[in-house]
């Protein structure tokens, strides 16, 4: 009796992180986000940095312009068109940021262009 008691004590206990730990890792995505304010443009058409068209956004970061690559569908996103071909937009990128092969990347969640 006492065995099966222990036994129902650390499956409760193993339960109850697995499910902690499931809570923080669906938040982590949402504390790691980050809004970019930048020049959003076309990583290949206006920067020369891509071999195909990709959307990017350039932002000052201690006094030196930083790109940031969206990690999205490239020139099949709806978004890329007003950049596309050397076009330049204020704008801003809301997404979770990484480094891969030396160079950051944006996860974008949401692209906007400031009002003209």
């Amino acid at each position: 009796m006492r065995s099966a008691l222990l036994m129902l004590v650390a499956l409760a206990f193993g339960a109850a992180l697995v499910v902690s730990s499931q809570a923080q890792d669906k938040d982590k995505g949402k504390d790691n986000e980050v809004t970019l304010k930048g020049t959003v443009l076309c990583a290949k058409c206006a920067l020369g940095e891509a071999k195909v068209c990709t959307t990017a956004i350039v932002v000052k970061e201690g006094g030196k312009d930083v790109t940031y690559l969206l990690k999205d569908k490239g020139d099949k996103e709806g978004y890329h068109d007003a950049v596309c071909g050397g076009a330049k937009n204020e704008g801003t990128v809301t997404g979770v940021v990484s480094t891969q092969d030396g160079k950051k990347w944006i996860a974008p969640k949401k692209v906007e262009y400031a009002k003209k």
